[in-house]
């Protein structure tokens, strides 16, 4: 779901909404394989894909990204 959420994106297909992934721990090496074997080795992404989504260790820094990233737009979320 993460990977299909971002291609949707990555190739317009919806409009872009907050990606959050939570616990640096947990995630951290999934981020580091993409940025290493996707976008180093294999190229299949651009460097402005990283943008994508945001990593996060708390719930409280989780809600500060979908807050900052719905402050730039007239959208709200529906909740």
């Amino acid at each position: 779901e993460f990977f299909e959420a971002l291609t949707l994106i990555q190739t317009n297909k919806i409009g872009r909404f907050p990606v959050v992934l939570v616990g640096k721990e947990f995630w951290g090496g999934l981020v580091d394989w993409i940025q290493k074997v996707l976008l180093e080795q294999a190229r299949n992404i651009s460097p402005e894909d990283m943008y994508l989504f945001k990593l996060v260790d708390t719930a409280q820094a989780a809600v500060g990204e979908v807050d900052r990233f719905y402050s730039h737009y007239l959208l709200k979320p529906n909740f």
